[in-house]
């Protein structure tokens, strides 16, 4: 059964995700309802880019920060907009318009987010959905990016002393170049 916020006629906004850093990239591409809140835009993240969604995250977005403001963390709270009230098109420009997703403050997952472009949304397609992308999510945990380019070597060098200790942890092997589209969209149709 479809909802009435499902059935937006509004344009569809093109985003390009880059995780920063990331030699060679990182990335996805997907399509979304202008309307998306930026919480919802952190869930579609969560699901296209291969997170757990365990960790904290925040938006920068023309040097305002979103996310969940967390009274366990009042010097952050004060400076940090409630995502669920921030809509895409409210807080971003347009085409051409950039920001920043952090994911795991500790690993400090950097993702830069481009407006690629807007267009009109197809007739019977239901968003989001995501439309290209490169390389596996790194390991959650796993040390952001530099403590990833230390894994892939670990992983790709059995005489490496943390070889078989990095093996057994991704229980058994990990293909840094997998991304399978299908499952990421399967994944994504829990969230129209």
């Amino acid at each position: 059964m479809s909802s009435k916020k499902n059935l937006s006629t509004g344009p569809v906004w093109q985003l390009k995700i880059t995780l920063k850093d990331s030699r060679p990239p990182i990335w996805r591409r997907i399509l979304v309802a202008e309307d998306t809140s930026l919480a919802k835009l952190h869930l579609i993240l969560q699901v296209t880019m291969g997170w757990w969604d365990s960790h904290l995250h925040k938006f920068t977005i023309h040097g305002r920060d979103y996310g969940v403001p967390d009274r366990e963390f009042s010097q952050f709270a004060s400076r940090t907009e409630n995502e669920k009230n921030a809509k895409l098109m409210g807080v971003v420009h347009g085409e051409k318009d950039r920001f920043a997703y952090e994911y795991d403050f500790g690993d400090d997952w950097l993702h830069q987010i481009v407006v690629e472009k807007i267009v009109a949304r197809e007739e019977g397609k239901r968003y989001p959905v995501c439309v290209a992308g490169a390389r596996a999510c790194p390991p959650e945990d796993c040390g952001g990016i530099w403590g990833y380019e230390n894994f892939l070597k670990a992983i790709s060098d059995p005489k490496h002393p943390e070889h078989d200790d990095m093996i057994e942890w991704v229980d058994g092997g990990f293909d840094p170049e997998a991304f399978d589209l299908d499952q990421v969209n399967r994944q994504l149709r829990r969230l129209r």
